[in-house]
């Protein structure tokens, strides 16, 4: 059953991309939002947001990534869709759920869900302007104020071409507060003839068997459940393959004792992966960003590693990436990726890759 990794601004980048695809489980991405105001973008906008552009469209593990665009100009929108195309995404998203007040405030992300007409004409004018064989899909939530038009909303973004609908099961004004109203998803499901993705809420083995059992979706995509626990989609995998393997205790946040079998990403094995991550935070981040990147990441671990809580309290007063670099060399190793799994570093300054 496909696990998709959601778009996050601001916490699931590139970088993040690159060292949570490298654990597995994962059969495709969604770029955090690029926005589209007035203006056609240039090509290296787009590289910086999804360099994986340049490597195939994929990350470094060979997960396709398919950027997403945010606006509410319908030409403007379909204008950067034709740009985007042509440097050979695996398909392009369009965001219809954020519910950042500042984007919410220009007719943005979750705005969008009272405008069920421009919904349809945003997905149709993407559709048109890129090439026929170039999935265009989107992402909502059940609403803005409510989810009363969650139905309609889907039925404007189907009909206006899209092949593919993520659904967040919660309305902006929810936000991220439990519960996510999964079986609002079966309603939506049942009102279209396109594949839905159920999202939201998703923090362990058991959430997803639920959401499942509730939405009737068997392609889940993972956000915040992901970044706390990386070897998530895996052990989901493991648990639908073998329904009768794990317990489907739901209140228990560390999903009992998963064997390697089962997807278990223990602090060893995770801690090279945090080494790498930091370094490409490092090389890739301004410096008064990379200390909060890392402490960003540490603070969701701790709801599945007691580890992570001691590394965060240890850094949560640290803002040197040279003490961070000298804890690194303490705890945790540099080499994580196995032999023959690509592994590199995003050099802003030339637009590359280089791989090591």
């Amino acid at each position: 059953m496909p696990i998709l990794l959601a778009p996050m601004e601001g916490l699931l980048d590139f970088v993040l991309r690159d060292i949570l695809t490298r654990v597995g489980g994962v059969d495709r991405c969604v770029s955090e939002f690029i926005r589209i105001t007035h203006t056609l973008l240039p090509d290296r906008v787009f590289v910086r947001y999804v360099p994986e552009l340049l490597n195939g469209g994929c990350t470094f593990a060979g997960v396709p990534v398919r950027p997403q665009l945010l606006g509410s100009d319908p030409t403007c929108l379909a204008e950067n869709a034709a740009r985007l195309a042509a440097l050979g995404p695996h398909g392009i998203d369009l965001n219809f759920g954020c519910p950042a007040k500042v984007v919410n405030r220009h007719g943005g992300g979750a705005a969008l869900l009272d405008e069920p007409e421009l919904l349809h004409r945003i997905v149709a004018a993407v559709r048109r302007a890129v090439p026929a064989h170039m999935p265009v899909s989107a992402k909502m939530r059940l609403g803005f104020n409510d989810d009363a038009r969650a139905e309609e909303c889907a039925l404007a973004i189907e009909a206006g071409g899209a092949c593919e609908l993520v659904v967040h099961a919660r309305t902006k004004v929810h936000g991220y507060r439990p519960p996510a109203y999964w079986e609002r998803i079966a309603d939506i499901r049942a009102a279209v003839h396109i594949p839905v993705v159920a999202n939201g809420e998703i923090w362990t083995v058991p959430d997803a068997l639920r959401c499942r059992e509730l939405s009737g979706c068997d392609t889940l995509m993972l956000g915040r459940g992901m970044v706390a626990d990386p070897g998530l989609a895996l052990a989901i995998h493991a648990a639908w393959a073998q329904p009768d393997s794990l317990p489907l205790d739901a209140a228990d946040p560390s999903h009992g004792v998963r064997s390697a079998s089962q997807g278990d990403l223990n602090w060893p094995t995770l801690l090279p992966l945090i080494a790498d991550f930091w370094h490409l935070v490092r090389a890739r981040l301004e410096r008064r960003q990379q200390a909060g990147r890392l402490k960003q990441w540490l603070n969701l671990l701790r709801r599945r590693y007691p580890e992570a809580e001691a590394a965060y309290q240890t850094l949560r007063t640290v803002d040197a990436p040279a003490d961070i670099d000298a804890w690194m060399l303490t705890h945790a190793t540099t080499h994580s990726h196995s032999p023959g799994t690509p592994h590199g570093v995003w050099h802003p300054s030339t637009e590359t890759f280089a791989c090591s």
